[in-house]
C-alpha cells in the first residue's frame, strides 16, 4: 500500500484524475461516477483509491469483479484493462480533488452534472446499447441535477438516454454503509447493465 504524509496529500488539492473508460469502439456498459476525487485518489490517479474506501471490496463481494483489486497504491495497467474489457468505466461529477466532498460548491456540482451529461451523450452516440450510470452519492446527485427530493435507487428519468441509478457513497466517511450493504446496492445497476 502506498503511504503519503499529510503534507504530500495537500499538494494534490485541485488535481484531477482522468476518466477510466473503454476505448471508443468498445461498449461502455456500466459507468460508476464518484462525487469528486479525494486527495489520495488524486495522488494515485485511481478512482476510489483511499485505503478506507469500501468500493473495491463491495464490487468484488457483489460479483462485479471476479478478483479482488487493491487500488490503494493505484491500479496496474492490467487492472485498468480488466475494467475496460468488462465494459466498466469510472468518472466523477466534479474533477477537482479536495479533502472532503463538502468543499465543493453547488455551482461546481451543477457544472459537473452538465459535463457528465455531455460525456454520457458522447459515449452513447458511438454504441447501440445504452449504458447504465451509477452515481455514488445522493446529496451530490440532488444538487448536481436539481433533484432535491431524489432517493437512492433507480431514477425515474434517464441520464442522456442511459438508465440512471443513485447508489451509496463508499467513502469511509459514510458510516451508515457496510461492504455488504454497498455490495447489494451496487449489484442492482450491474444487473441492469448485464454485468451480473
Amino acid at each position: 500500500m502506498a503511504r503519503f504524509t499529510q503534507a504530500e496529500l495537500q499538494t494534490y488539492y485541485g488535481a484531477s484524475v482522468p476518466d477510466l473508460l473503454p476505448a471508443d469502439d468498445q461498449p461502455l456498459r456500466l459507468l460508476f461516477v464518484g462525487i469528486n476525487p479525494g486527495l489520495w485518489t488524486a495522488a494515485t490517479q485511481t478512482h476510489f483509491a483511499h485505503p478506507l474506501n469500501r468500493f473495491y471490496p463491495a464490487i468484488f463481494r457483489a460479483g462485479i469483479t471476479t478478483r479482488p483489486i487493491d487500488a490503494s497504491a493505484g491500479m496496474t495497467e492490467a487492472d485498468r484493462d480488466y475494467f475496460r474489457a468488462r465494459g466498466i468505466g469510472f468518472s466523477n461529477i466534479v474533477h477537482r480533488a479536495t479533502a472532503k466532498a463538502s468543499e465543493l460548491t453547488p455551482a461546481e456540482l451543477r457544472d459537473g452534472g452538465a459535463e457528465l451529461f455531455s460525456l454520457v451523450t458522447r459515449r452513447l452516440a458511438t454504441q447501440k446499447d445504452p449504458a447504465v450510470v451509477a452515481i455514488a452519492g445522493i446529496t451530490a446527485y440532488r444538487t448536481a441535477f436539481n433533484r432535491p427530493k431524489a432517493k437512492q435507487g433507480r431514477q425515474p428519468e434517464p441520464l442522456a438516454g442511459s438508465e440512471l441509478w443513485v447508489v451509496p457513497n463508499p467513502s469511509g466517511l459514510n458510516a451508515h454503509e457496510t461492504v455488504p450493504t454497498l455490495a447489494a446496492a451496487y449489484a442492482e445497476p450491474a444487473r441492469a447493465a448485464g454485468i451480473l
